[in-house]
């Protein structure tokens, strides 16, 4: 599909450097290149659009699961160390 649209605007920029005026030259070229061109490169584009969204939320889900695994696990020796210190702490400060 490249070689059709570089093609084309061959054309075009020929067509448009035979033009009468600069005015209509670059009106030449706008019309009859850059918008066709730009519809049809938005239009046969949806594939690659929709392939990299979905490879975009795959890496943020990927991302996800690998940030939720290195979350580190709190150990329950620490856990029970703390609790019991501040038991001690409270039970000091009752007295």
């Amino acid at each position: 599909m490249w070689i059709v649209a570089i093609g084309w605007s061959y054309v075009v920029i020929l067509m448009a450097a035979t033009e009468t005026s600069i005015i209509a030259g670059i009106m030449t070229l706008l019309f009859y290149c850059m918008i066709p061109l730009s519809i049809l490169f938005y239009l046969t584009g949806g594939k690659r659009r929709q392939a990299r969204r979905a490879l975009r939320a795959e890496t943020l889900a990927r991302q996800a699961a690998q940030t939720a695994a290195e979350v580190p696990e709190v150990e329950e020796e620490s856990v029970v160390k703390n609790a019991q210190d501040t038991d001690s702490t409270e039970a000091k400060r009752v007295t």
